[in-house]
């Protein structure tokens, strides 16, 4: 007799959610309910007209088989092409945008429901693509790549939970001049084609990134041997709890382990993002270290119940897969911190290192005694590492808990002022729910909160902030601090190495980002990205454009949502004579403004904090020969030989009306009046709001109720002797979330 099994079959699977539902949910749950309810029926009508078939709807998600996979990528498109047009006619805090995924893959069909890898994979993709956007998996992109009038671009491979192999995934380009393109596979072209989009960036050889070969050019590594220092990746440790919630803690605690190795300058440890890479894989310890390029090799494993926890590790000689030592460490939660200690002791003594009285202090310092805050704040940065706008949300929630716990705990104050900072700089305002400007005050809030007791990653985001107002040596000193305690964190050095890079000090910024890099080789979405674009804005500053765009390329193709600097990247291109280049470059870099803002470069000055003024005026002209309308000698310059000090801001500002434009654009004009109280009325828009100013540290303080949070505002002021009175450009105010040139009525 035939045994009977599952009912399988071969499937288009549409798997598609709402993004920042959890938001729109807790704004408004009525509004919100009846918009998604007229969605899904407008989706569910597309899905029956292209011969597919609504699965299942719960909540925010609905998934769609098809038999044909053109079928499935014809209704996704036009659900969001139909999508998007309802949607503009909702305020932007209301409008509801979908994320869809489609996968073609053998599925299990039981009582009209289907079930597998198919599926799973359909949604890991679907949480891949941006709100309005559509991601298919490889399966999907060979029946169809030649079929529709579409476009394609590679996003690299991706690990799916519980799939052996990765998959890889493609971005549908919908707009029409990408019709027939595909962007980010390495093809063989001519040296004045646009090489910025290269899909399989990174080759992992001999532990450190193969650069692929540009122009025929290969990028310099600053690989290194191990002999120099003795050199370790911790390897995740493994979840043995029986409850996979925990995952947070098993990740935390290999994090925290990172993080104080990092601490001691005798030992250079792998960065988190590279060690991660391995997360759940089964691979050689010899395999890891000669990837990245390691002698040893930490992995261990956590088992968590109740308040009970026993943590095992074993440290391996990855060249002779020999092992030095193995121990298991049983405790209690409350005991945790200590159980951290002897493993970091541990390790110290097996690569006999020894630490400085002020390395053992650093080590020891987990910037909170409670554990209570401890182990929230490890939930806080399971989300933090995702870097999307919704975990960034999750995270501040769970930081905020752990201040609620410690009060004292700079790092999770200084988190929450990171990823607001962060989360502006990347334009992810509208998805966090907040406007840019308060999301630059309350970084500073919190910033405030977090030097009260200094800590690496507050001198970090101090620095940050005092580096885009121009306080050039402060932002400098800073960053060193954050670099001093921690000298082979990725992050700390990636700091300091950008900050060097706009302040002339290019050499220095290319050694340590070098060294960022060689700690973070596997790296795709943060430091590595970031620190080939600053390695590229050095060999900018330089002059050395050729240099400039290998690496600006490289940084760009490895994290694609970094368009926020492609602006270098046209501007080296337009230099350089490479008109279609730099035109394309530009049109990804206009794509963080509204569309039809009028994009100046006076407002790029304020984006770019250039010391020499000779770099911004190559940059201006770069951008604007790459099609940018305007003068690229037409900006203001801020001129530290101008700045105020508080008796000249009271004296300039108090009992009268100052007035400018927003980016000078005359429907933004604002009004602000301080009387000799220091009573402000202001006025923007339309609306007049009611505040408070008074003099502090050679600055004007503002607190206005009702206006960007009602949160404290920091402002320098500074003459602008190139300025006039009729346009209201006499003098600069600097706030944390932009310049703004205004005139005093006389």
């Amino acid at each position: 007799m035939a045994q009977e099994g599952f009912k399988r079959k071969l499937a288009a699977i549409l798997s598609a959610d709402v993004e920042g539902y959890s938001r729109l949910m807790g704004d408004d749950e009525e509004v919100t309910v009846r918009t998604i309810t007229s969605y899904r029926t407008a989706i569910a009508d597309l899905v029956q007209q292209f011969r597919g078939r609504v699965v299942d709807s719960p909540g925010d998600n609905i998934l769609a088989e098809f038999t044909s996979v053109v079928d499935a990528v014809n209704c996704a498109v036009q659900i969001q092409r139909d999508l998007a047009e309802l949607n503009a006619e909702l305020p932007d805090e209301r409008k509801m945008q979908f994320r869809i995924g489609i996968n073609l893959g053998d599925v299990i069909d039981e009582e009209e429901r289907i079930y597998g890898d198919g599926v799973n994979i359909a949604a890991r993709i679907e949480s891949l693509s941006d709100s309005g956007g559509i991601c298919i998996s490889h399966s999907a992109y060979d029946q169809i790549k030649n079929k529709l009038k579409l476009g394609y671009e590679y996003l690299g491979e991706h690990e799916v939970k519980n799939i052996r192999e990765p998959v890889k995934v493609y971005r549908v380009l919908m707009a029409p001049e990408f019709e027939g393109k595909l962007i980010g596979v390495e093809k063989k072209t001519s040296k004045s084609r646009w090489f910025g989009m290269v899909a399989a960036a990174v080759v992992i050889i001999f532990g450190i990134v193969l650069w692929q070969f540009y122009q025929n050019k290969p990028i310099p590594s600053d690989k290194k041997t191990s002999a120099e220092k003795p050199s370790i990746a911790i390897l995740p440790f493994t979840n043995m709890s029986n409850d996979p919630e925990q995952e947070y803690f098993s990740d935390g605690l290999t994090d925290e382990l990172i993080g104080d190795l990092a601490k001691i300058s005798g030992i250079l440890v792998i960065s988190r993002n590279s060690a991660f890479t391995y997360k759940g894989k089964q691979v050689k310890i010899s395999q890891v270290a000669k990837e990245l390029n390691v002698r040893y090799v930490l992995e261990g494993s956590v088992q968590k119940s109740g308040d009970k926890v026993r943590i095992r590790a074993q440290l391996i000689d990855g060249e002779t897969d020999h092992h030095l030592w193995s121990e298991s460490y049983d405790g209690v939660l409350k005991d945790i911190f200590d159980l951290q200690d002897k493993i970091t002791g541990k390790i110290v003594s097996a690569l006999a290192v020894k630490l400085s009285p002020s390395e053992q202090k650093r080590v020891a310092d987990k910037g909170t005694d409670n554990v209570l805050a401890y182990e929230v704040f490890l939930k806080g940065g399971e989300h933090l590492v995702k870097l999307t706008p919704e975990d960034f949300l999750k995270a501040i929630e769970y930081y905020k808990k752990a201040i609620k716990f410690d009060p004292n705990f700079s790092r999770a104050y200084a988190a929450i002022g990171g990823m607001y900072q962060y989360g502006s700089n990347l334009g992810w305002s509208s998805k966090m729910g907040i406007d840019s400007g308060t999301m630059r005050l309350r970084s500073r809030h919190y910033l405030e909160l977090a030097m009260k007791n200094p800590s690496p990653e507050a001198y970090s985001l101090a620095s940050a902030i005092e580096m885009h107002r121009r306080n050039f040596q402060k932002a400098i000193t800073l960053a060193e601090k954050a670099y001093n305690y921690a000298p082979n964190s990725a992050g700390a050095i990636t700091s300091l190495g950008w900050k060097l890079a706009f302040t002339d000090r290019t050499e220095e910024s290319i050694e340590l980002l070098n060294k960022a890099i060689r700690l973070d080789p596997l790296d795709t979405q943060l430091y590595t990205s970031h620190n080939f674009i600053w390695i590229g804005v050095c060999h900018f500053s330089m002059g050395n454009l050729e240099e400039a765009v290998t690496y600006l390329e490289k940084g760009l193709s490895l994290n694609p949502k970094l368009n926020n600097l492609s602006c270098f990247l046209a501007a080296s291109h337009a230099l350089l004579g490479h008109d279609i280049e730099a035109k394309k470059a530009l049109a990804e870099y206009l794509k963080i403004f509204p569309k039809g803002f009028p994009v100046t470069i006076q407002l790029i000055y304020y984006a770019w904090p250039f010391k020499d003024s000779e770099v911004f005026d190559r940059l201006a002209q770069g951008i604007v020969k790459a099609g940018l309308p305007g003068d690229p000698a037409e900006y203001y310059k801020l001129n530290s030989q101008e700045k105020l000090n508080g008796q000249e801001i009271k004296k300039l500002l108090f009992g009268k009306t100052s007035t400018g434009y927003v980016f000078g654009i005359r429907a933004l004009e604002w009004i602000s009046h301080i009387n000799d109280d220091g009573e402000e009325e202001f006025s923007f828009r339309g609306k007049t709001y009611t505040g408070k100013a008074w003099i502090e540290n050679e600055n004007i303080y503002l607190l206005r109720e009702q206006y960007l949070g009602g949160l404290k505002q920091c402002i320098e002021i500074y003459r602008n002797p190139e300025g006039d009175e009729l346009t209201k450009t006499e003098y600069f105010r600097v706030t944390d979330y932009g310049f703004f040139l205004f005139s005093v009525e006389k």
